[in-house]
């Protein structure tokens, strides 16, 4: 009798997770199953109009979707409350471009909120950020500030609650 083995590869789907700011976090799941992350920064130039950040996070969100394969599916920190009236302004820019490129892309997204992800990683939806980044790094990941630290918080969400939002 002959020996009938074979390789089973199994693909995921891409997974985008975005902690939206002037300093973005991001973290992806490819389809082999590797997560990678770090940080995005979009603030215009001094020289530069106020529109050229926005457009610097949509070319970024093309090369990512270029680079990671195609998108399965986006989610991000959906954040209620700002500290003021300038983050709640930046903020509603990023949401506004992110959620047009996805209706442009085809690419489902959805909203986490703070809370969820705070208590999904450590275990209290108040959780302050040391805490989080902590959490991460026990999970082996080495976010370089709270702002990937969420975001991969996010990402390790979807995966682990939501099946990867498939």
């Amino acid at each position: 009798m002959g020996n009938d083995s074979r390789s089973v590869t199994i693909r995921h789907p891409v997974i985008l997770a975005l902690d939206l700011g002037s300093t973005l976090g991001w973290a992806v799941r490819l389809a082999d199953g590797t997560v990678t992350s770090g940080t995005a920064t979009f603030r215009p130039g001094r020289f530069e109009g106020g529109g050229m950040g926005w457009l610097r996070f949509r070319r970024w969100l093309d090369e990512m979707a270029g680079t990671a394969g195609p998108l399965g599916s986006i989610v991000f920190e959906e954040v209620r409350r700002h500290a003021g009236t300038t983050a709640a302004h930046v903020y509603g820019g990023f949401l506004a471009h992110l959620t047009a490129w996805c209706e442009g892309a085809g690419v489902p997204y959805q909203g986490v909120p703070v809370g969820t992800i705070k208590r999904f990683a450590t275990g209290k939806g108040n959780a302050p950020k040391e805490v989080v980044i902590a959490a991460m790094r026990a999970r082996g990941f080495a976010p370089a500030d709270d702002n990937e630290a969420d975001a991969l918080a996010l990402l390790l969400w979807a995966i682990d609650v939501r099946g990867g939002l498939q």
